[in-house]
């Protein structure tokens, strides 16, 4: 019995127990039902719409959730809400949800302090339907979703379940190691719901997101970005992510196609972005873009700062995710030194460079974006007497990727051309590159012919990211002073002429481009020597000579294929050297020149390699650093010849000159002939008085004669009438200079003081007047060698140089010089001269021996006869020697010279008889006309004797040679 009644009791608790619980389910039941709507849900709860029934089908709903935060939850956690299934009103025109929308508040505070989603007072709205869920990703700890319907019905749903996050585990909105990035998404504007500011944004550091990214971005909303680098060009670019911005309208791709990305306000009308070339919207703005896929360019601003816009329109579709892009700049920006005239226009001059103490300047090709129809100019200007080049370490031509206008027509989309000139001249291009057909240039210069060089860039399209030529251009300024006067088509020939500065200096070229080898378009590696040519022409009315002083010559060392030693051919070496000649159409003169060791020097001309130098010249012998060359003629040729193998590397850029020389045009007319060919005897005056009526006096002159001798001649050379201005030898004075001996030390030298010099010179003996033999390396060597220098040699002359030269009116000087050949007898064969012998045989060159010294002798023609051809004394004009000589007297002759008396005996009555013999005929011819004239008209008149008379008279005219 007790035991039923224990039973009974644990039932009857149970009971009541179990009837509480229910009464309470039944409480919470009807609560929802009445306030299903408009409540506070727990997070990781599942909402829906509230089921359809007969008393709310057709009528209105509002439904607000507000969540509620875990207990302790810290600020760093956001609100992820996801959608499961949404249907809510339709989109309209794109513009207003019609039959519901939902509205989505994500604000922090409280009251009148909180900040909303909108700036403006209405939130936007979203409607129309998604087949796939979708992801809102709150910016605050605090959210708010309303929806509102004035037609619920069963086609009006929604389900949706949210979760808290922290920050840290967002990667896609935060990216990696986020405590040590705070700003990585710029600084939110105080006030604002997604205004924010970037500073000094680098790699990574700064990440441009629209609001609630990676989920779907509020609407109704205008965002402003301010962004800034540290240094140009700033860089707005996309890495991975997907632009997504109104990319479609609704999920149906049949009746809302996938809007591609695209540019300009009228392809978007509804969510974009518009990006500005500057701080604020009064800056240039770049493009309005919208659509869906992979960005596909890079947006580069010109300089540290863009700012960037984003609209979305008041009502929208539950789908668009925004945006992620990345901010940086474009590496290798660098500082045109130069003038910039508005966006790209360059003046870029060697005033700049010198003053930043520069050598080289350089400019790039657009890295920053810019609209179609761009033209970028630099106008490279140096100074009047300098050349410009450029040339292009780095060069690209790339296909256009990001243009702003893709409808362009034509073969360039982008071009740079290269002009020849201060402007864009089509006749002078030196070259242009195009995006379609081009080749790069690498590491080729253009080089100008003038101080100007004009490049100017051109763009159809336009772009975003830069340029599709990328080049890396570097120029400079050379200094492309001519001496002479430049010849046409070459790169460093010149000519001097006589008509213009009679003396000057040249030196190698200043511009040292020259050095560097081009090559051919054939054969871009032809191994061809390094020339320059330097031609020097005189008119003989004005001058006859050139003399060439050659001061430097500074080579550098270099390790030839062939030892020095064994190069045995200078004029043929591959050597750096210096040539001088007399062109070959030319007679052939002489050279004035000292043998140097390991100089190498022919006949007619010099071929240097060895250096010298002038610094070393001392007081007492002020040319011993110079090598003179004279030439024969009125022209002359100097050949700088360089190694291709060397040249650039050892001569580009090196400012020292390689040679240094000076020239002169001389002996002018008043000095009458330069070369004497060989005579027996001659004279040679000075001035030359019927000169002086053409040309005007001068106030310095230099003569050079050249008086040639006879093989195995001697020669007597004496100064008559000699007269100077002055005593002073620097105004004039006169120098005799032999062959055999140096050329930089007259034999004999006379001036005003010391005239009476000249009367002592000495006879001048056939190895005195002849050339020196060359005895230098090029001598020696093969076969082939021999043949090439033998296109440069010439027999070995024999001559005497005489130089006059006035400083002080020089044609007020005047005198005389005379000269004799004189043969030396003949020998027997037991080594005895053989005797002269006296006869009038004009052939016979030894007929008188010389009284002074009878190992020389003259032909019978040479002897009394007015002109003294024999030295010292008594002489071949002696009077006794003349009567002697007359009188065939056998004193005149050695024992010998029996045989001369006959001789002139014989000669003596052939003369007569043909005197007598021509006297009758005459007679027998007058008397035989007298004849006929007196048988035809009677006696002659008086007027027919003076006719008569008259015609005996001689009609020989009279010649004279002239110098």
């Amino acid at each position: 019995m007790k035991t039923y009644s224990i039973l009974l009791g644990v039932l009857s608790c149970w009971y009541i127990l179990t009837s509480k619980i229910v009464q309470s389910d039944s409480r919470t039941s009807t609560k929802g039902r009445i306030d299903h709507c408009n409540k506070t849900v727990d997070i990781y709860e599942d909402i829906t719409s509230p089921e359809v029934t007969s008393s709310n089908f057709g009528k209105p709903l509002y439904c607000s959730y507000r969540f509620r935060s875990f207990k302790g939850t810290p600020k760093d956690y956001i609100l992820r809400i996801r959608f499961k299934k949404f249907k809510f009103g339709v989109l309209v025109n794109g513009t207003y949800c019609q039959g519901g929308f939902m509205q989505i508040l994500d604000h922090a505070g409280k009251g009148n302090a909180a900040t909303i989603t909108s700036k403006k007072e209405v939130p936007g709205s979203y409607c129309g339907e998604i087949e796939q869920p979708q992801t809102f990703l709150s910016e605050t700890s605090s959210v708010r979703v309303i929806f509102q319907t004035n037609n619920f019905t069963d086609q009006t749903y929604y389900s949706f379940d949210s979760r808290a996050e922290q920050e840290t585990q967002v990667y896609l909105r935060y990216g990696q190691h986020p405590e040590l990035y705070p700003n990585r998404r710029g600084l939110l504007n105080p006030g604002s719901y997604c205004d924010r500011t970037f500073k000094e944004c680098r790699l990574q550091t700064c990440y441009v997101q629209s609001p609630a990214y990676p989920g779907v971005y509020p609407r109704n909303l205008k965002c402003n970005y301010w962004l800034n680098t540290k240094n140009p060009f700033i860089r707005l670019y996309i890495q991975n992510e997907e632009f997504n911005v109104d990319g479609q309208r609704c999920e149906n791709i049949i009746t809302c196609p996938m809007r591609p990305i695209t540019s300009g306000a009228e392809y978007c009308p509804y969510d974009y972005i518009k990006i500005y070339d500057g701080k604020n919207a009064s800056s240039p703005e770049i493009g309005t873009f919208c659509g869906m896929g992979k960005f596909p360019h890079s947006i580069v601003g010109t300089s540290e700062d863009l700012f960037v816009e984003f609209v979305t329109s008041t009502a929208g579709p539950l789908l668009n995710t925004g945006f992620h892009f990345n901010v940086g700049n474009m590496p290798g920006h660098m500082q045109t030194a130069g003038d910039k005239n508005g966006t790209c226009n360059w003046i870029l001059s060697s005033e700049h460079l010198s003053r930043d103490h520069h050598t080289e300047g350089i400019f790039m090709s657009i890295a920053h974006w810019y609209p179609p129809h761009t033209s970028c100019t630099y106008h490279l200007l140096g100074l009047p007497n300098q050349v410009v080049r450029v040339y292009f370490p780095s060069f690209r031509v790339n296909s256009i990727e990001s243009p702003v206008k893709s409808d362009w027509t034509g073969d360039c989309g982008e071009s740079l051309t290269l002009y020849d000139a201060a402007e864009p001249d089509d006749t002078r291009i030196i070259k242009t590159f195009c995006d379609t057909f081009s080749k790069p240039a690498e590491k080729h210069d253009f080089i100008s012919t003038g101080n100007s060089m004009f490049i100017r860039f051109e763009s159809k399209t336009g772009s975003y990211s830069g340029s599709s030529l990328y080049y890396w251009a570097h120029y400079d300024f050379f200094n492309d002073t001519k001496f002479g006067t430049a010849i046409p088509d070459t790169v460093c020939d010149e000519e001097f002429v006589s008509w213009k500065p009679s003396s000057g200096y040249f030196r190698s070229p200043v511009n040292t481009l020259v050095y560097k080898r081009q090559g051919t378009v054939t054969d871009p590696d032809a191994n061809q020597p390094i020339i320059c040519r330097y031609k020097f022409t005189t008119d003989v009315r004005l001058f006859a000579r050139i003399v060439l002083k050659i001061e430097s010559i500074k080579f550098k060392d270099h390790n030839y294929r062939t030892p020095i030693e064994k190069d045995n051919n200078c004029w043929y070496s591959e050597r750096d050297k210096l040539l001088v000649w007399e062109p070959e159409e030319i007679d052939a003169g002489f050279g004035l020149n000292r043998t140097i060791i390991n100089q190498s020097n022919t006949n007619n001309g010099l071929c240097l390699f060895n250096n010298i130098n002038k610094t070393r010249t001392t007081p007492s012998d002020p040319h011993a650093g110079e090598i003179k060359f004279v030439s024969s003629g009125n022209s002359l040729n100097v050949e700088l010849n360089l190694n291709p193998l060397h040249a650039a590397l050892s001569y580009f850029k090196y400012d020292v000159p390689l040679f240094e020389a000076r020239y002169e045009f001389v002996h002018g007319p008043l000095c009458g002939p330069s070369v004497i060919q060989p005579v027996n005897e001659g004279e040679l005056v000075f001035p030359r008085f019927d000169a002086m009526g053409f040309v005007e006096p001068p106030k310095t002159l230099e003569c050079i004669w050249e008086i040639r001798v006879h093989d195995d001649r001697d020669l007597w050379l004496h100064f008559n009438q000699v007269n100077f201005v002055t005593d002073d030898c620097q105004d004039g004075r006169l120098e005799v200079y032999l062959p055999s001996r140096s050329v930089d030390y007259p034999f004999m030298s006379a001036c005003g003081h010391n005239a009476t010099a000249l009367k002592d010179l000495p006879l001048l003996t056939s190895k005195d007047v002849e050339e020196a033999a060359d005895k230098s390396p090029s001598m020696v060597g093969g076969a082939e060698s021999q043949q090439h220098d033998n296109r440069r040699r010439r027999p070995l002359r024999r001559y005497v140089h005489v130089r006059f030269v006035g400083n002080a009116y020089p044609h007020k000087a005047h005198f005389k010089i005379a000269w004799s050949e004189l043969t030396h007898l003949p020998r027997n064969p037991d080594g005895t001269p053989r005797a002269a012998r006296r006869t009038s045989d004009a052939d016979d060159e030894c007929a008188f021996l010389c009284p002074g010294d009878e190992r020389l002798c003259l032909p019978a023609r040479a002897v009394c006869n007015g002109v003294v051809n024999c030295p010292g004394a008594p002489n071949d004009e002696s009077p006794t020697t003349c009567e002697r000589w007359n009188h065939g007297s056998a004193a005149a002759t050695d024992a010998g010279g029996r045989g001369a008396p006959m001789a002139i005996a014989l000669f003596a009555a052939v003369t007569a008889a043909i005197v007598v013999f021509g006297a009758a005929l005459f007679a027998a011819s007058t008397y035989c006309h007298r004849r006929r004239q007196l048988l035809r008209s009677g006696r002659p008149s008086a007027s027919g004797r003076r006719t008569m008379a008259a015609s005996g008279r001689s009609t020989d005219r009279i010649y004279s040679t002239d110098y």
